[in-house]
């Protein structure tokens, strides 16, 4: 365990609020009533099974998804009031690492690193050389790599790569969707190393949807687990778990432990009634 930091210690410097968010795509109810704060400087880990929405809660809170009900507020401004204009803007104050890193496939490591800089910022092309190879350098990848592409890569280099393109605007507000999927344990450990590094080099509040418990209880400092929506009673809150990493084994719900442990009895004797998922994301 990395840290033992509590909520109050974080209180007064809230970067994301969520209140009383809800997503819905064709009648199918992904997200309800999420009310979530963030505080700046904190890593949160958002974990539950696959179709509880917590990649749809990802791009609600960076603006890529309109609300069905409820709001985000970025650094206190409502997300959905500000024009294509504005929240292109705040947008570059994020950095995002993608499950399969979405690199550009026709352009090389330092093509896909710089691609953020030539976008956003006007630096002459030694600054921006510099500015690739010192980002690369933090994910522990050397100047050899700049001229390869995406195929030639590694899963694990590939996702150093992208998260040297997120970094490489310096952004205050870190995601993360599923880091160490698809990962060996040793490289997801390597990525879970990064991530602390990048705390500890960079003040940036961080929020990393996960399945994996090891990444959550190594880099977090809070856990947030959801529930998928359609499975819920009509009064049940979506959020089951909302604190801290080395407590979650000893929530009251049921539901948290045996999520936490991997025990699929319950579950199995849901999908045999017929009360399966129906959407995963």
């Amino acid at each position: 365990m990395v840290s033992t930091r509590t909520q109050t210690e974080f209180r007064g410097q809230p970067l994301v609020q969520i209140e009383g968010l809800g997503v819905e795509f064709a009648r199918n109810r992904v997200l309800r009533g999420i009310n979530l704060t963030i505080h700046r400087g904190q890593t949160v880990a958002v974990i539950g099974e696959s179709g509880c929405g917590k990649t749809v809660l990802l791009k609600a809170i960076i603006g890529l998804l309109t609300p069905t009900e409820g709001s985000v507020y970025f650094d206190d401004k409502n997300l959905a009031r500000l024009d294509e204009r504005e929240l292109a803007h705040q947008r570059i104050r994020f950095g995002f690492l993608f499950q399969q890193a979405a690199l550009f496939d026709s352009m090389t490591v330092a093509q896909n690193v710089a691609f953020p800089l030539r976008q956003h910022r006007a630096l002459p092309d030694d600054e921006v050389r510099r500015t690739v190879l010192a980002r690369l350098a933090e994910v522990g990848l050397s100047e050899s790599v700049l001229g390869k592409r995406p195929a030639e890569l590694s899963g694990g280099m590939r996702k150093r790569v992208g998260l040297a393109r997120a970094l490489v605007l310096e952004p205050e507000l870190m995601l993360y969707d599923e880091p160490t999927t698809g990962l060996d344990p040793i490289m997801s450990d390597v990525i879970n190393e990064l991530m602390l590094g990048t705390r500890r080099k960079h003040p940036v509040t961080s929020i990393i949807v996960t399945h994996d418990m090891r990444t959550a209880r190594k880099v977090a400092d809070r856990v947030v687990m959801l529930y998928p929506a359609g499975r819920l009673g009509r009064d049940e809150p979506q959020v089951l778990y909302d604190g801290r990493p080395e407590d979650i084994e000893d929530a009251a719900d049921p539901r948290v432990a045996q999520f936490v442990r991997g025990e699929a009895r319950e579950r199995l004797m849901e999908m045999r009634q017929g009360n399966g998922n129906q959407y995963d994301g």
